[in-house]
């Protein structure tokens, strides 16, 4: 990706799930999924249990605030900086939405392991001063 196609992040949480072992996570943080814009489409990014969507929203007008709407639908929507990333692999972790949005991100903290926790460490300033650097996300 050239420093001139910048995209925007951000990660979605939700309280909802129709899996009851996900029940004992803090409400309003059991799932979370990466929403992008590309300047022109909203893409979204949803790590689910039984399959990963992956959707482009061509009926989305660009100019419309997905993350303005999803927060009125009462998901917390958390804008992300893009970061530059050392080519090295991430840590070994068992694939949950969590892990496929840090990922996404280019986040290698291992003990993130809940939505609770990757919605602390994005809006903590340690992430603010983590994350810098180019752009990430070529769509």
């Amino acid at each position: 990706m050239t420093s001139g196609s910048y995209q925007k992040a951000w990660v979605v949480f939700s309280g909802k799930t129709e899996l009851p072992w996900l029940r004992f996570l803090k409400p309003g943080f059991r799932h979370c999924y990466a929403l992008l814009h590309d300047g022109v489409n909203w893409i979204t990014v949803d790590p689910l249990s039984h399959f990963t969507e992956v959707a482009v929203h061509r009926h989305v007008p660009a100019d419309f605030s997905l993350p303005d709407w999803l927060t009125g639908r009462g998901m917390t929507v958390v804008p992300v900086d893009a970061a530059s990333i050392p080519l090295k692999p991430a840590p070994w972790m068992m694939f949950t939405c969590v892990e496929a949005v840090k990922r996404i991100l280019g986040i290698h903290r291992r003990l993130i392991l809940t939505p609770w926790q990757l919605y602390k460490f994005l809006t903590s300033t340690e992430q603010n001063q983590s994350m810098k650097g180019e752009p990430l996300w070529a769509v």
